[in-house]
């Protein structure tokens, strides 16, 4: 039987378990995926804490697969399904788990990978840079204008960097100051965290501020505002739509459609993306990737790699 790793409760580390689970069979628009590469992001941990509960499907049915984004090799297609076939390489969101031998995407949550794209790399797209590819074309900013990245060290952050600087947009990227070598790397002007950070936003940035891509939320997300004489220039994913409301921004509005994901895959193959894969498990360490990623100290992208 394939392997899977799931969490049994909500809960700590205690509640995962690397297990036996039934193959899935894909249902109508969906595909079942040989599972090559596993993302892994924090949204996975926080899922098993209950601290975040799925808002699509309801409450989950435990054992819960981990992981929501995975390419991988078309092993069945399911009723209604065009433009994919058995064999295809292909990359996109789950619908049931990704870390495991086999996994389930809707097909139009699913992608054709470029022959040019790694399995690792495509694996790392669908949540991370779609939000921010998402976010980025949301605020549509002409080239040269100055766009605040809060959270900039992170797979969201990183992305949404160079995404914008692709376009030509000067950014400010807004991290710990452990991570200012990696966030200028990717391209922006390091603004360290901490207690006076708007003001040295502000001293970076003489011209103003013309739009915020918050990740950060709360206070954060609050102080950022006051940077904006355009609030409407004042997008976020990290926190909920009525908090941002009620700074006259908005939450990010995900497109999750294929076109996205061939969006991204294009700036990786071209160049104006790198996601940045820092490490890479094997399944039956899987613990120890999501680990990786739960203490919060990630540089970049961490992926599972599934041997066949």
């Amino acid at each position: 039987m394939p392997k899977a790793y799931v969490f049994t409760r909500y809960g700590g580390p205690e509640t995962e378990a690397l297990v036996e689970v039934d193959r899935p069979v894909a249902g109508p628009g969906q595909i079942l995926v040989a599972v090559r590469v596993a993302g892994v992001n924090p949204i996975d941990w926080k899922l098993r804490t209950g601290y975040r509960r799925p808002t699509d499907s309801g409450e989950p049915v435990f054992p819960t697969v981990f992981g929501s984004e995975v390419s991988g090799v078309v092993e069945e297609i399911g009723a209604d399904v065009d433009g994919l076939a058995v064999g295809d390489e292909v990359f996109g969101n789950t619908a049931g788990g990704a870390y495991a031998e086999y996994a389930l995407l809707p097909a139009a949550l699913t992608a054709h990978k470029p022959a040019g794209l790694s399995f690792a790399d495509a694996a790392t797209l669908p949540v991370a840079a779609a939000t921010a590819y998402d976010g980025i074309r949301q605020l549509d900013l002409p080239s040269g204008a100055t766009l605040l990245v809060t959270g900039a060290g992170g797979g969201v952050g990183a992305a949404a960097v160079q995404i914008a600087r692709a376009d030509g947009v000067r950014v400010l990227g807004l991290a710990s100051e452990g991570k200012k070598d990696f966030v200028e790397s990717l391209g922006a002007v390091h603004v360290p965290s901490g207690p006076g950070w708007t003001e040295r936003a502000a001293a970076a940035a003489p011209d103003g501020v013309d739009a915020v891509y918050d990740l950060v939320g709360g206070e954060v997300l609050a102080e950022a505002a006051q940077l904006l004489t355009d609030r409407t220039k004042l997008v976020t994913a990290g926190a909920p739509p009525e908090v941002v409301a009620e700074l006259g921004g908005a939450r990010v509005a995900r497109a999750r459609t294929t076109a996205v994901l061939d969006a991204v895959a294009r700036l990786v193959v071209n160049g104006g993306l790198d996601p940045h894969v820092i490490r890479r498990f094997p399944l039956d360490e899987a613990g120890e990737a999501l680990r990786t990623v739960e203490e919060g100290h990630a540089r970049g992208k961490v992926v599972i790699e599934v041997a066949r």
